[in-house]
């Protein structure tokens, strides 16, 4: 697995796992719970996905410590995020 380094030090898996159009939550819910047991740290979702909940809801099922886990996300245009920043921080 190859890494970057973060400017904290930390190192985050540069490859990860997708849920790009995973529309229902259980199924969501369970190949999220089937890349971390695979060996995922890295989950790539984004709020346009609609699948946001059930990945978090992988997490907490998820044996694996949260330290371990990244989150990547996407937002919209800079005047969409500037429009709604109540829907940006519910996602975070």
């Amino acid at each position: 697995m190859e890494y970057v380094t973060l400017n904290n030090g930390i190192q985050m898996p540069k490859a990860g796992f997708g849920v790009y159009q995973i529309h229902d939550h259980d199924e969501c819910v369970r190949v999220v719970l089937d890349a971390i047991d695979a060996g995922y740290r890295l989950i790539d979702t984004a709020q346009s996905y609609g699948n946001e909940a059930a990945v978090g809801e992988a997490l907490q099922k998820s044996p694996v410590d949260r330290s371990e886990l990244f989150i990547t996300t996407k937002v919209g245009s800079p005047a969409m995020v500037m429009k709604k920043p109540k829907h940006l921080w519910k996602s975070l």
